[in-house]
């Protein structure tokens, strides 16, 4: 979940049209030498002793960890009432915030290869466990925590979520459970121009429930199966149906920018910002606002900020901002981590897999897509589309990467391509299996029925 916008004079320019919103998102086209890949990840924080989850405040915390890291390896510290609430990289590489509950993410900064953002996130993992070594916490990598409670887990002291969480309350019933108990790998990508763009997003979008099945990682919940292979997956099919989903639209004939900023506009608002305090609007609609008729602020009109604040809080399976955000996989152990970016910078960055990757979904209907996303978070690869199941699409879906990360040859350590990050998912494929599945044999197996052995051997 991406934090407030920075506060630049930019970013205080006054919006007086829709126009002014279109070419905000159309900004985002850059020529294909610049395109680059940014990776995201979250992780659950844990007390080694006791497995809980890790407060904000005390000598073993959340804030203890983002000083020790600040501290120790330079990072600059962003506050909120005196809170720190995240790090900044003082060189613009990247920055680490906080999830709703205490969920710790990485928002890795916009690299040129795979080999590049997985470096980084190894970075990342080796920073965070020299300072949670020496207070006794640990991280885990699953999309939902295993074993704690709502009301057990902390919230973190960040204005926005005061109101968020009873918004959530309103529209579904697991927005608590999206907020506090989920984590999630994401893959940040760049598109040329409008419609590469267009072309990227129903790829990606046909195809995130292919990705959501491969990286399936969250089985349990409150100290047992909880029926699914990715509850992270199945608690957005009933959050905020106003924000997330499969946008159907951008199938239709004129999708573009401003179909988008048509379907952004009408989306609920959550906050305005103003002199670092959060104003509630929770519910309120961004066209209001750009006509002057926000009741909260009556006769006053948005800045970009505002409109660059407000397309962070929409969650749909892939996400445009000035570039596209996948947006629908389980966190999971470090090689999965890399293999994400790689699945995609594979498919969407070469014309050839591109072309490939819509001949695969490019005759489903909307209806038949959303079945397959329904499908998925139960099923995991067994689910199935036109006769075919979501391993066979996966399979497919993985020679195009592969040909698209060797045609790009960019090489890393001993002379291999980005190719070699997608040989974990080639596994799952091999086998038919879920990281998921693996975790419920060893749950009914070597565990004994004992969830909390996951902290023990799946900790970073």
């Amino acid at each position: 979940m991406s934090g407030p916008s920075p506060d630049t004079h930019e970013a205080r320019e006054p919006l007086e049209n829709k126009a002014q919103l279109i070419e905000a998102l159309s900004k985002g086209s850059k020529p294909k030498a610049d395109w680059r890949i940014g990776t995201e990840h979250e992780k659950f924080p844990f007390l080694t002793d006791t497995l809980k989850p890790v407060l904000y405040d005390g000598p073993r915390s959340i804030r203890a960890l983002l000083e020790g890291l600040r501290d120790r390896f330079g990072w600059q510290g962003v506050y909120e009432n005196d809170n720190i609430i995240a790090l900044s990289d003082p060189h613009g590489m990247g920055n680490v915030s906080l999830e709703p509950g205490g969920q710790f993410e990485l928002s890795g900064a916009p690299l040129k290869t795979v080999h590049d953002t997985c470096e980084e996130v190894n970075e990342h993992l080796v920073q965070v466990r020299e300072i949670g070594d020496a207070l006794g916490i640990g991280f885990l990598g699953l999309g939902a925590s295993p074993t704690w409670t709502r009301a057990e887990t902390p919230m973190m002291p960040k204005g926005r979520y005061k109101i968020m969480a009873p918004y959530m309350d309103k529209v579904g019933r697991y927005g608590r459970d999206m907020m506090f108990r989920t984590c999630t790998v994401q893959v940040n990508l760049d598109f040329g121009s409008e419609a590469d763009m267009v072309k990227k997003l129903r790829v990606s979008l046909a195809l995130q429930p292919v990705a959501t099945a491969l990286f399936a990682n969250s089985p349990f919940l409150e100290g047992k199966p909880n029926g699914f292979l990715s509850f992270r997956s199945e608690v957005w099919t009933d959050t905020d149906k106003a924000r997330s989903g499969m946008l159907p639209f951008a199938f239709e004939p004129g999708m573009g920018f401003e179909r988008y900023v048509d379907y952004a506009l009408d989306v609920p608002m959550y906050f305005v910002m103003r002199d670092g305090k959060y104003i509630n609007t929770a519910g309120e609609s961004f066209r209001k606002f750009l006509d002057g008729k926000l009741p909260q602020l009556p006769g006053e009109k948005p800045v970009a900020k505002d409109w660059a604040d407000h397309i962070t809080t929409i969650f749909p399976e892939v996400r445009l901002k000035q570039y596209l955000e996948m947006r629908g996989t389980d966190s999971g152990p470090w090689r999965r981590l890399c293999a994400l970016p790689a699945l995609w910078a594979g498919v969407l960055y070469e014309a050839g897999p591109l072309d490939a990757a819509w001949d695969l979904a490019k005759s489903w209907t909307a209806v038949e897509r959303q079945a397959l996303r329904d499908a998925v978070p139960r099923q995991g690869l067994k689910a199935m589309i036109r006769g075919r199941t979501v391993q066979d699409i996966a399979r497919d879906m993985l020679k195009l990467s592969r040909a698209g990360l060797e045609q790009r040859n960019q090489q890393g350590c001993k002379g291999k391509t980005e190719a070699s990050f997608l040989d974990v998912l080639d596994e799952t494929v091999a086998t038919g299996k879920t990281a998921a599945e693996n975790l419920l044999d060893l749950y009914h197996g070597a565990w004994k029925g004992n969830v909390e052995r996951v902290f023990r051997d799946f900790a970073y």
